[in-house]
């Protein structure tokens, strides 16, 4: 098993040593552009494994795709993160041409991988992904919806004072500030309703906490968060790489599913070896689908930028 980290940024390095920690595969190659930052951070890395007990081996490498040869599952984050005030549309121009040329180059060395997008706008990224690379719709996923749910758990358990291990929600829809949708109807506390112990007015500011999730650590911090997108996208692999058969929302292309096409959004899906296997329909209520209308319309919005 050979996996691939596309961008040793904070998110791309975070989430490289994730995976090697977790000896998802026998090497992990860390690429970037900027030359030594990907070799010095597989090297840091591997500095660890008498510490920690790992036999993964990290491999960096400058802009060099012929050592991402034979990856079974790319993990893309490259491009430029959000700052501060920053919209996920204003990332647009600039991370389309860096995802398109990534995508190109690992299908170049990895035919068959499956490809994981991380970069944002995620949703978009996802979709210009998949018209550019022309493999099985399975094989491409967003990452997004797994991010977004565990803000949302975690929001849950802060308001509950209870253990998020316990809290079970998801997030669907758009990875975006004003087009993600918080399933407060269906979360639970290890199998209650959260309704039995929140208020409506208190699940409603738990939902505008998730929603805004990301614009509040990008506000604290001055850039990204790394940390829980590392992990979120350690979930995914590993589903994929030990198939799992994880239900876990992605952000997939979607044919008719949820009464849209032609759109790569969050939907709860299986994860396993080959991918997304299959979408899960939780038969949303009428608010529910008026929130995912709206949300898919915001998302064709950006992506009609692709083409601006």
């Amino acid at each position: 098993m050979k996996i691939t980290v596309v961008g040793a940024g904070a998110v791309g390095a975070t989430t490289a040593d994730n995976i090697i920690r977790r000896e998802l595969a026998e090497e992990v190659v860390l690429l970037d552009i900027k030359e030594g930052v990907s070799e010095g951070k597989s090297l840091d890395i591997y500095q660890t494994a008498a510490l920690l007990g790992f036999n993964t081996k990290p491999i960096g490498c400058t802009n060099d795709y012929e050592k991402t040869k034979g990856s079974d599952v790319v993990v893309i984050t490259s491009g430029l993160p959000r700052k501060p005030g920053m919209t996920r549309e204003e990332l647009i121009g600039i991370n389309a041409g860096i995802v398109k040329g990534v995508t190109e180059n690992i299908l170049k060395y990895s035919p068959d991988a499956i490809i994981i997008v991380v970069s944002n706008p995620m949703d978009t990224m996802t979709y210009l992904a998949f018209k550019e690379a022309g493999i099985p719709k399975q094989r491409l996923i967003g990452m997004g919806g797994a991010l977004d749910s565990a803000r949302f758990k975690t929001y849950l358990a802060l308001a509950m004072d209870v253990s998020p291990l316990d809290i079970h929600g998801m997030v669907v829809g758009g990875h975006g500030d004003t087009t993600m949708i918080p399933l407060t109807r269906l979360a639970t506390y290890n199998g209650i309703p959260v309704s039995n112990f929140l208020s409506a007015e208190e699940l409603e500011k738990v939902a505008a906490d998730t929603m805004v999730g990301g614009a509040t650590l990008t506000k604290l911090i001055g850039t990204s968060a790394w940390y829980a997108p590392g992990a979120a996208t350690l979930l995914l692999v590993e589903s994929i790489v030990r198939n799992q058969k994880r239900i876990v929302p992605c952000s997939v292309y979607l044919e008719g599913e949820y009464g849209q096409n032609d759109i790569c959004m969050g939907v709860p899906v299986v994860l396993g070896k080959n991918g997304w296997e299959k979408i899960i329909d939780l038969e949303l209520n009428e608010t529910e689908k008026a929130a995912f209308e709206k949300s898919a319309e915001a998302v064709r919005s950006m992506n009609g930028a692709l083409n601006a």
